[in-house]
């Protein structure tokens, strides 16, 4: 039976480009051929209207968080080749309170996506966090095999780098997850007209050469157009910068995890 890696797209500071880097890099997977499971853990939900999927009450991540329903019935179809989604709903706001009343609260998640795994149906899964180290994003990463953190290309997000990728030794100290590992930083929101781009890329390859990927999202208008028409860049837009990027990444992602294809 094939094997699930699960990849956490985490940072506690929001507009740094994670729910965009989430979708479009699951998009990216599933046109490799990488059957993968895109979860959106956001109460926002930018993921699930990213995909041009309607939110349905009752049908998402947030019941089967409180162990309720069958979590198999709560993905979704999104209508691309070898993607699926668990879709996000506003009442999944509740859970950060909800969740904190449970015995191993931070183990919900992991505990929930258990039977989703034993099929071997998805090679991949990708969680898109809330902008914030609630209780969410905690079960995300307890849930996890690889923190992936988004990181925006200005000087005010490297301030809390060190506190997000703390948070990986913090869960192995507690006994929550001890095979969590930092899967890499991606880099995004790269502006080639400035030169203060290229220096914050240069102190994060400088500082954490074996963790930064050598893949940098562009800024580019598609990219930020696309999650209003419901499509990835690759629906939007095939030939844009932002699509050519996240296509690599996907490459990268899949030969550095030794991800397995269809």
């Amino acid at each position: 039976m094939a094997s699930t890696t699960v990849f956490t797209i985490a940072n506690q500071k929001g507009g740094v480009g994670k729910t965009t880097t989430a979708v479009n890099l699951a998009a990216a997977l599933a046109e490799q051929k990488v059957p993968t499971l895109l979860i959106d853990l956001d109460p926002q939900a930018n993921a699930t209207s990213g995909l041009g999927i309607e939110k349905e009450e009752g049908r998402s991540v947030y019941p089967v968080l409180l162990g309720e329903g069958n979590i198999e019935d709560m993905v979704v179809e999104t209508g691309r080749k070898n993607l699926y989604l668990l879709t996000s709903e506003t009442d999944l706001a509740a859970a950060e309170i909800e969740l904190a009343q449970q015995e191993d609260y931070l183990l919900q998640l992991k505990n929930a996506l258990a039977p989703l795994f034993e099929s071997g149906q998805y090679r991949a899964v990708v969680i898109d966090c809330p902008p914030a180290l609630g209780m969410l994003s905690m079960n995300s990463l307890a849930a996890a095999d690889y923190l992936l953190v988004a990181l925006q290309c200005e000087y005010l997000a490297l301030e809390g780098l060190g506190q997000i990728l703390s948070v990986v030794d913090r869960l192995h100290e507690a006994g929550v997850n001890e095979e969590l590992q930092v899967g890499g930083i991606i880099m995004t929101m790269f502006d080639v007209r400035t030169n203060l781009s290229r220096e914050v890329v240069e102190e994060v390859r400088t500082n954490l050469p074996d963790q930064i990927f050598n893949t940098v999202i562009p800024r580019t208008i598609r990219l930020s157009e696309a999650p209003s028409f419901g499509q990835s860049i690759f629906e939007y837009d095939k030939s844009n910068p932002g699509a050519t990027a996240y296509r690599n990444l996907a490459k990268e992602v899949i030969k550095r995890f030794e991800l397995k294809k269809k």
